[in-house]
């Protein structure tokens, strides 16, 4: 299999496709932690847990990762997955969230993706569901929200949990409720050109508060390490943990993240707004969104679908605009190989080659995102 892709820009060169943005703030925090105690797992890592429970996940238990991957990983086992279960989940998302399904050896069922939203479609969720499934993944494609009382409804139909890939959905809103709310698991990412960033970082909301200290003991290579801070190191291993904590560093840029988050996520939105008011009037292209009231979109990414979406894409470099393809359908991987027999998947096929995303992050201003969508209605 091959993908090809334009070359990355450089900053000097015009518009990027993404750009991290860490407060300047951070500098001094960063420079507290350097010259303390606690470069590791620490005080600011309980710290940023305590605000982002707050703000975002305040009906649910929360605990920070290394990574947004390490949280998906940590959700399947909370889960009680177990090798041969099988799992729905998208066939059109980031590769960690299918990858860590590999780990425990589930039987990963594909499914397709709703064409207006490239979210998980519910219709093939319902084709694909039965009484071996044991779990449903859904991830919120680009900021907007997954039907989330669909899948509700059929999860407890069947008594199995959903696990949401919030990775691009921090500050999303379902139902007047915020991502993270929601569901049995939520995960979240803090990689670098999300809305906030850890350097690299995750963070799982958990609905069962009773599954926290399991989700601590796991995090740190199964063993109890409050129990460490009190000088107790009687601690026996009995199940299997990992490295998967996050870092003082990392989370004291994440707490001046979370200050400036109200901002972030506003700018993202109006950059949003002004591709869905100017783009959705061009009936040569198709905006993904959705209009449904229930949903508030957290604007990590805009997507547009064209049948010139290559050349559209050459053009757009060419006036020093960098756009791209952000994910690939995970069933063209050698690793799902054995999870594709006689499947089929209309709706990403019709997309697969058409779908581009657009600029989006706070190096950008309001006039930017005006070009680049007028740009658009005249080159298409």
């Amino acid at each position: 299999m091959s993908f090809k892709e334009l070359p990355l820009m450089t900053q000097k060169k015009g518009t990027l496709l993404f750009h991290p943005y860490i407060p300047k703030s951070s500098l001094g925090s960063l420079k507290t932690v350097v010259s303390g105690r606690w470069i590791g797992q620490g005080p600011l890592v309980n710290k940023f847990e305590k605000k982002f429970h707050k703000i975002f996940s305040k009906n649910q238990s929360v605990i920070s990762t290394g990574s947004g991957t390490d949280a998906l990983h940590l959700a399947y086992i909370l889960s009680g997955l177990k090798r041969g279960d099988e799992v729905i989940t998208p066939v059109f998302t980031c590769t960690a969230t299918n990858i860590p399904l590999l780990y425990i050896g589930v039987k990963i069922k594909f499914a397709d993706i709703d064409i207006n939203t490239m979210n998980i479609s519910v219709e093939s969720i319902k084709k694909l569901i039965t009484k071996k499934t044991k779990a449903i993944v859904c991830m919120h494609y680009g900021g907007l929200p997954c039907n989330l009382n669909e899948i509700h409804a059929l999860a407890k139909k069947y008594k199995i949990p959903v696990i949401e890939d919030a990775a691009q959905a921090l500050g999303a809103e379902y139902n007047g409720k915020k991502i993270g709310n929601i569901s049995d698991f939520t995960v979240f990412s803090f990689q670098a050109v999300k809305h906030i960033t850890t350097g690299d970082g995750g963070m799982l909301a958990i609905k069962n508060n009773k599954l926290l200290k399991k989700a601590k003991r796991i995090r740190w290579f199964g063993i109890n390490r409050e129990a460490k801070y009190k000088g107790t190191w009687e601690n026996d291993i009995f199940e299997i943990g990992y490295k998967y904590q996050m870092t003082d560093l990392g989370a004291s840029i994440g707490l001046e993240g979370l200050k400036k988050f109200n901002k972030i996520i506003q700018h993202r939105r109006n950059i949003f707004n002004i591709y869905r008011d100017i783009l959705s009037k061009n009936k040569n292209i198709i905006f993904v969104n959705d209009d449904d009231k229930k949903k508030k979109h957290a604007a990590w990414v805009s997507t547009i679908l064209s049948d010139r979406k290559d050349y559209l894409q050459k053009k757009l470099r060419q006036y020093k605009i960098e756009t791209n393809q952000v994910h690939f359908r995970n069933d063209k991987y050698t690793i799902f190989k054995n999870f594709i027999k006689n499947c089929k998947f209309p709706n990403m096929d019709a997309v697969e080659n058409k779908y581009l995303v657009l600029p989006i992050h706070l190096k950008m201003n309001l006039g930017d995102a005006k070009y680049i969508a007028n740009l658009i209605n005249r080159l298409t």
